[in-house]
């Protein structure tokens, strides 16, 4: 009896298909038709444009499965988009490789997914035609993006007088009585309009000020004053270097899971937890028109961070981040294969520790360090959400944008914070990847 063979399942899972049964011939979807040749050459050439970009040239994987999934689409070959048939004929693996020992598809897929995001996140590439690849799919997906419609003049509204101005057959105006009406209409507009005006400056000046939220007053530092601030992200992919990354283009096998050292500075230009967090946190700095920009830590001078207020994101893959925090009580260290963070005020009651080669999907929890200071070295105020690894980063985060978690660090500082300088170490579960609420371990003011 022929032994049943695993073949992929959803989500990259396997399955067991008995050679005995019936197996179903018809596809999920129909196979696509070939795109139009107009359309193709639009796509084409934002694919040469994308592979062109820093984020996808200076790597060997990424672009050479975003390119072969465009043109197998832009062909009509979407349906053979499979993670067996992308392994066999983009990464030269064997007809009967084990997609679960070797998962370089799903790996890579992540990869080119969030380089993707990193790109047209950049203003710079607004208007341009869309390339995604959808979460869980191999088959790329493109679309013109949407240009909002220029904002219509509002016209105030005139109630219509209670005769009529003319008669149903109205003789012909001379050009003296037509100006008058356009004098009457008019003069009629603006009153209404001035009136409108005072009674809504009257409101205005009426109505008291709401208070400030506490989002408002944590990131006040941040956001008064006119100098533009700073978002000094970290860039895992830097801090190793080229022989490092190339032994490592082959994931291990079933026997080796992916460290978390590995999974930490193999994830991108630019971890996918710090631009989360960057994204979400943005919102503190646009509402309040305030400017800022983004800069990978890199390429963050000592001059850049000097000329106005920074937030820091991420730990170690974060060389500022290191730079600043270890002046403070609460900071990072790496000792013997263990990543962790160090309260060097009782150095010897640290726990806050996870081993470097620990397997990736065993993660069961992280830590962060959050900081809000004034830092003596820079001159300005900084604020930190930094993790050991990505999903404390991302816990960090949400302390930092969501006022109840705020509230809960902020019930645990003294009435005067707004005028001190904060620390705080938190705790997050990490469940399949994703971390849970972040938990206020220790607290440190000056």
């Amino acid at each position: 009896m022929e032994a049943p063979r695993r073949i992929s399942g959803p989500q990259g899972k396997m399955r067991t298909e008995d050679p005995g049964m019936p197996v179903a011939t018809k596809p999920l979807q129909e196979p696509a038709q070939p795109v139009p040749a107009a359309e193709a050459a639009a796509i084409r050439e934002q694919l040469e444009r994308l592979l062109a970009h820093p984020l996808f040239s200076n790597s060997k994987r990424y672009p050479v499965l975003l390119a072969y999934t465009v043109e197998q689409t832009l062909k009509g070959f979407a349906s053979e988009l499979k993670e067996r048939s992308i392994g066999i004929e983009v990464f030269g693996r064997s007809p009967s490789y084990d997609a679960n020992a070797d998962p370089v598809v799903r790996i890579t897929a992540g990869e080119v997914r969030k380089r993707l995001m990193q790109y047209y996140y950049d203003g710079a590439h607004d208007g341009e035609l869309v390339i995604e690849l959808p979460s869980g799919s191999y088959v790329p997906q493109f679309r013109i993006p949407e240009v909002a419609p220029p904002p219509e003049m509002v016209v105030p509204e005139i109630a219509p007088p209670a005769a009529p101005l003319t008669t149903p057959q109205p003789a012909p105006q001379t050009p003296r009585r037509r100006w008058l009406l356009l004098a009457v209409l008019f003069g009629l507009a603006l009153a209404a309009s001035f009136g409108i005006g005072w009674q809504l400056r009257d409101f205005r000046d009426h109505k008291p000020p709401s208070p400030p939220s506490s989002i408002d007053r944590f990131w006040a530092p941040i956001t008064d004053g006119t100098t533009t601030a700073t978002y000094c992200l970290g860039e895992p992919a830097k801090n190793l270097d080229a022989g490092s990354i190339n032994s490592l283009e082959t994931p291990p096998d079933g026997t080796q899971p992916e460290p978390l050292y590995f999974r930490l500075h193999l994830s991108g230009h630019l971890a996918l937890a710090d631009v989360i967090t960057l994204t979400r946190t943005a919102a503190a700095l646009e509402t309040r028109h305030k400017a800022f920009r983004v800069l990978p830590a890199s390429e963050a001078s000592f001059a850049q961070l000097r000329e106005g207020p920074i937030v820091l994101i991420g730990g170690f893959d974060n060389i500022w981040t290191l730079r600043v925090t270890q002046k403070l009580r609460f900071g990072f260290e790496s000792k013997d294969g263990v990543a962790l963070i160090v309260d060097r005020k009782s150095p010897n009651q640290t726990s806050w520790a996870t081993a470097w080669d620990l397997p990736y999907e065993k993660l069961s929890r992280d830590y962060a360090i959050v900081a809000r200071i004034h830092d003596s070295t820079t001159g300005q105020p900084v604020i930190v959400a930094a993790g050991i690894s990505e999903e404390g980063t991302e816990s960090a985060g949400e302390i930092l944008y969501n006022p109840v978690y705020l509230d809960s660090l902020i019930a645990k500082l003294p009435s005067n914070w707004e005028q001190l300088n904060m620390e705080a170490v938190i705790e997050t579960q990490v469940i399949e990847g994703h971390p849970g609420p972040p938990s206020i371990l220790a607290v440190e003011t000056w």
